[in-house]
C-alpha cells in the first residue's frame, strides 16, 4: 500500500552522485572566511533546490493519483444519476467523518449559474465579520488547490499533501471490488470535509458540483441554510430537459426544517422549488438582487451586472447563518438600507478567477518597443445559454467603456483601432446552437461584432492533472472534429447557408498555444491596433489561457 514518501529518502535519492566509482580528490587549501560563507550559501541553495525538487515530485505523484480517479464514463452515464449513492456513506465511515460533518456549520448552495460567485461572496462576508472560513468550489482553473480555500486563501501545498495522504491511504486500505475508490469529484468533496473539520473552521461554504440530490456534497444532513442560485438549461443529459426537472434536482439539497433562499427564478423553476420546499416544510424565500446604493459607493469584487443577483443571495445566506449562530446584531436591518460595513467590505473584496476577469498579455504589452501594442483577454467561463447572454453584455460594456478597465489595460492613445476576437470551445455534451446564437445576438444588440473567431481544443484535455505537458506534436494525433463543427455553426450563424470562405472570419487551431502565438504575432505586427479577445464557453479553456498568460 503506498504511503506518503519520506522526504529524507527522496532527498537522498536526488543528492546521490551519478556513479559510485571513487573520484580523486584534489589537495585542499585553507578556505578564507569569504569562501567559506560563499560555500555555505551554495550548499543552502543546493539543499533548497533539492527540497523543491522533492516537493514537486511528491505533488506530481499526488496529481497522478487524483487523475486515476477520473472516470471515462460520459456524463449521462447512469452512474452519474445517483447509482451507488450509498457508497458515500461507506466512505464517510472509512474516513470517520460522520461526526465532524454533523458538527460543521455549513452553507450549501446549488444552481445552474452564479453558484460559485454566490459562495465566494458569502464566504467573503463572513470572513469580513471575523469568522474562520472554509470554501469548496469547482472546477479549478490552474491548480486543484483552488477548490479549497481557508480564510480566503487557497490551501497551502503542505496542508493539501498532508490531508490528501491521510484520506488516500485510509481509503486504499478499506476499499475493494465491492466498495471501489471514490470517483474524482467524490474524493475531492471528502477531502474538503476532512480539511474543514481538521482546520476547525467556523463556517464551511459548499458549492454543489452538479445537480444537487445526488451530488457528493449532499451528504450534509443538517446545513445551517441552503441557497439556490439562478437556474437555467445545463447538464440536461443528467438533470432533465425542462426547467422544472432541473429545479427538482437542485432542490434535492433542501433539508427538513432548514431555511432556504433562492435567487429570482423563471416561473416553471420556481413552481418546482416551492413544491419541494412545501413537501419538506422548508421556509423558502426569494433573495432579491442587491441595489448599488446598498454598497455606499463601493463596487462588487466580482464584475458584471448579474453579480448583484448573486450578491443579494449571498447577503441573505450570510445573514441567516449569523442569525442562527446568535449574531443578530450583525445582520442588515432590512433589504433596502445600506449594508453593514463588514458586509460591504466582504462583497467589495471578493475574488474568483475566470468570471468577468480582464488580464493583459505581458509578453506583448511589456517593453518600450511594444508600448503601442495591446493584447487583452476578457475571460468568462460562461457555458449555458443564459450565462452566454450575460457574458456578451459584460464584454460589450467593458470594451466600450474604458473607465471599467484598469488603467494599465486601456489601449494607448495611439491605438486608433480595435479588433474583437472570440476564442471559444465548449464540451461536446453541450449544444453549440444553444450557446453561440445567444452570444452573437446579444453582442449584435449592443453594437459589438467579432472580427475573427478562433476555435481550439482545451489544452488541459491532453494534460494529466497538474502537469504542463503539451498537446500531441503530430497533427494526425489531434481530433479537431468538434472544433470544426463549432466553426460550421458559427459560419451558419454569420452567413446562413451560404458557402462563405470561413478562413476570412474564423480559424480552427490544433492547440491553444498555436492560437496564442497567432494572437501575439498579430498584436506585435499591428502596433496601432488593440486586440480584445473574449475567452468563453468553458472554464477549462479559461484556465488554460490563464496558465499560458501567467507562465
Amino acid at each position: 500500500m503506498p504511503h506518503r514518501p519520506h522526504l529524507a529518502q527522496l532527498r537522498r535519492l536526488l543528492l546521490l552522485p551519478c556513479s559510485s566509482v571513487p573520484v580523486p580528490v584534489p589537495a585542499r587549501r585553507l578556505s578564507s572566511p569569504r569562501a567559506m560563507a560563499s560555500s555555505s550559501v551554495s550548499a543552502a541553495a543546493a539543499a533548497a533546490q533539492a527540497g523543491g525538487a522533492v516537493a514537486a515530485a511528491e505533488y506530481e505523484d499526488v496529481m497522478g493519483r487524483l487523475s486515476s480517479l477520473i472516470t471515462q464514463k460520459v456524463r449521462a452515464h447512469s452512474g452519474n444519476r445517483g447509482n451507488q449513492w450509498d457508497l458515500m456513506a461507506h466512505y464517510l465511515q472509512i474516513l470517520e467523518l460522520e461526526e465532524p460533518i454533523a458538527r460543521m456549520k455549513v452553507i450549501h448552495v446549488a444552481g445552474t449559474k452564479g453558484k460559485g460567485s454566490t459562495c465566494t461572496f458569502t464566504e467573503a462576508i463572513l470572513r469580513s465579520c471575523g469568522f474562520s472560513t472554509g470554501l469548496f468550489t469547482s472546477p479549478h482553473l490552474m491548480d486543484v488547490r483552488e477548490r479549497f480555500r481557508l480564510n480566503g486563501v487557497d490551501i497551502s501545498e503542505e496542508k493539501f499533501l498532508k490531508y490528501f495522504w491521510w484520506c488516500w491511504n485510509k481509503l486504499k486500505e478499506k476499499t475493494d471490488d465491492d466498495i471501489p475508490m471514490p470517483t474524482y469529484f467524490r474524493f475531492l468533496a471528502l477531502l474538503a470535509f476532512k480539511i474543514f473539520s481538521a482546520e476547525q473552521v467556523d463556517v464551511a461554504v459548499l458549492e454543489v458540483g452538479l445537480g444537487g440530490k445526488f451530488d457528493a456534497t449532499n451528504v450534509v444532513e443538517a446545513p445551517v441554510v441552503c441557497g439556490i442560485a439562478s437556474l437555467g438549461y445545463d447538464h440536461m443529459e443528467i438533470l432533465g430537459n425542462t426547467l422544472g426537472e432541473i429545479a427538482g434536482e437542485k432542490a434535492g439539497i433542501f433539508k427538513k426544517g432548514v431555511p432556504a433562499y433562492t435567487a429570482p427564478q423563471p416561473e416553471e423553476a420556481m413552481i418546482a422549488l416551492k413544491q419541494r420546499a412545501s413537501e419538506l416544510g422548508v421556509s423558502l424565500q426569494v433573495a432579491h438582487p442587491l441595489e448599488p446604493h446598498q454598497l455606499k459607493d463601493q463596487h462588487l469584487g466580482l464584475r458584471g451586472e448579474h453579480q448583484y443577483v448573486n450578491a443579494g443571495l449571498a447577503v441573505a445566506l450570510a445573514s441567516t447563518w449569523l442569525e442562527k449562530q446568535g449574531h443578530v446584531e450583525r445582520i442588515p436591518l432590512n433589504r433596502t438600507d445600506p449594508l453593514p460595513d463588514q458586509f460591504i467590505s466582504g462583497l467589495s473584496n471578493a475574488y474568483l478567477q475566470g468570471r468577468a476577469q480582464i488580464i493583459t498579455d505581458s509578453q506583448v504589452n511589456s517593453g518600450e518597443e511594444d508600448k503601442d501594442c495591446s493584447l487583452v483577454f476578457y475571460l468568462d467561463g460562461a457555458h449555458s445559454p443564459e450565462s452566454m447572454e450575460i457574458c456578451a453584455r459584460w464584454f460589450s460594456h467593458v470594451t466600450k467603456e474604458d473607465r471599467t478597465v484598469p488603467s494599465s489595460m486601456v489601449q494607448s492613445q495611439s491605438c486608433g483601432n480595435s479588433q474583437k476576437i472570440l476564442l471559444f470551445n465548449c464540451m461536446s455534451v453541450r449544444d453549440p446552437m444553444r450557446l453561440l446564437p445567444h452570444l452573437l445576438d446579444t453582442l449584435t444588440q449592443n453594437g459589438v461584432h467579432f472580427d475573427m473567431a478562433l476555435f481550439v481544443p482545451n489544452q488541459s484535455q491532453y494534460n494529466k492533472l497538474g502537469t504542463n505537458s503539451s498537446a500531441p506534436a503530430e497533427p494526425e494525433q489531434i481530433d479537431l472534429s468538434w472544433q470544426l463543427s463549432l466553426q460550421r455553426v458559427w459560419q451558419k450563424l454569420l452567413h446562413g447557408m451560404n458557402n462563405t470562405n470561413s478562413s476570412e472570419n474564423s480559424l480552427v487551431f490544433e492547440s491553444l498555444p498555436l492560437a496564442m502565438e497567432w494572437l501575439r504575432t498579430n498584436a506585435r505586427q499591428n502596433r496601432s491596433t488593440s486586440f480584445q479577445v473574449l475567452v468563453t464557453g468553458s472554464l477549462h479553456l479559461v484556465g488554460d489561457v490563464l496558465r499560458l498568460v501567467k507562465k
